[in-house]
């Protein structure tokens, strides 16, 4: 993918402005296992949020080439053609565009990203993403632009670490992937605190912790007490989008080993408080995982007890709430690093950073016809 000519908007008391974007240009090369298919019927199968009539009608408006030259109507499809999508610019809702920086050396860059800001461009969000923010506000530094290392939901709050230097972010995303295999409540017996770096896999391994907010009740936990989830993950039908990641049963072809450990931390009236940690980093692990245990997040429109997906729901939707508390890692000179992002406090502990509300939401806000 490469952008076309852009407009930015400007942040104003934390939030980016709604506004159009200046479109986008999706490429494609043609595998031998689409050669002989129509273009639209490749784009249907390649982003399943439009059927092959939209298609058809943006081949007729000639936004689609094929080897760089316009399509005015569908054609069969060679080995090594190469197809462009012109999409056209499209309305982007506001976002929040503040943050705190929890740490910064000049090449590693940690922020604590609010809940309703999308990391990188997908799902229809291009400009207001933290990559193109990041791109804005550090373009003219001499030491480069910090560039995320790894993903967060949407409406996930919390750690996400972004680094200037190349070298910094492959090394950072093969510790990120190769999360301890062997997990326990942070890395110690059940009941136990570690030290904030302490885990089984010695310092050169990884630790991710979460908060997460659940349907108060419906964990069979007490408090203190951990559950260790292994349900795996893979890719269900779904009328929407095709499929859908979710829970799924052992021996399915595509079922992917997951394994979260979920510790109880306290009990409420509106939610039951969990501490999460991952040592694998699937599609909405966390999210999936505590449905899969009968406690979906708080909020979750998507993912219902045992982990399956509502058919009329989308992964983008949010409401629910869990934050990216806790990280410990190697820098690449081999000292460890344990990073914090702080939790408010009082009543605003369930709501502030954890659960996006702008206050001019609206239906609008939903998401646009996009890929991602």
């Amino acid at each position: 993918m490469e952008p076309s000519a852009t407009e930015g908007g400007l942040a104003t008391e934390g939030w980016l402005p709604p506004g159009v974007n200046g479109g986008w240009i999706y490429r494609d090369r043609i595998a031998a296992d689409a050669a002989g298919q129509e273009v639209s019927a490749f784009y249907a199968g390649r982003y399943r949020h439009s059927q092959r009539q939209a298609w058809q009608r943006r081949l007729a408006s000639g936004e689609i080439e094929r080897n760089g030259e316009r399509l005015g109507a569908d054609a069969l499809l060679a080995v090594e053609d190469r197809l462009a999508w012109h999409r056209p610019p499209w309305w982007e809702p506001a976002v929040p565009a503040g943050w705190r920086v929890v740490f910064d050396d000049g090449d590693l860059h940690v922020i604590d990203k609010p809940a309703g800001l999308p990391v990188l461009p997908a799902g229809g969000f291009l400009e207001h993403t933290v990559l193109r923010l990041l791109e804005r506000r550090h373009g003219a530094d001499p030491a480069g632009v910090p560039r995320p290392v790894h993903r967060l939901g949407r409406f996930t709050s919390g750690l996400l670490v972004c680094a200037r230097r190349p070298g910094t972010r492959a090394w950072l995303s093969a510790q990120l992937r190769e999360s301890t295999a062997s997990l326990s409540a942070d890395g110690c017996p059940s009941g136990q605190r570690a030290t904030p770096c302490q885990n089984e896999g010695g310092v050169n391994g990884c630790r991710k912790i979460y908060r997460a907010w659940l349907v108060p009740g419906d964990l069979a936990l007490a408090i203190g007490e951990s559950l260790l989830i292994t349900t795996p993950i893979g890719r269900r039908s779904h009328p929407l989008l095709g499929a859908i990641w979710c829970a799924v049963e052992t021996g399915q072809p595509d079922a992917l080993p997951s394994l979260s450990r979920l510790t109880l931390l306290e009990r409420g009236r509106e939610a039951d408080v969990v501490e999460v940690a991952i040592a694998t980093g699937r599609p909405h692990q966390i999210r999936i995982h505590c449905a899969a245990v009968g406690a979906p997040l708080l909020g979750d429109p998507l993912y219902v007890p045992g982990g399956l997906a509502r058919p009329g729901a989308l992964p983008g939707e949010g409401g629910y709430r869990l934050r990216a508390q806790r990280l410990c890692l190697s820098r690449p000179d081999g000292s460890p690093l344990a990073l914090e992002a702080a939790l408010p406090e009082g009543p605003a502990a369930v709501a502030t950073g954890c659960h996006f509300v702008h206050p001019m939401a609206s239906d609008s806000d939903a998401e646009p016809d996009g890929p991602g």
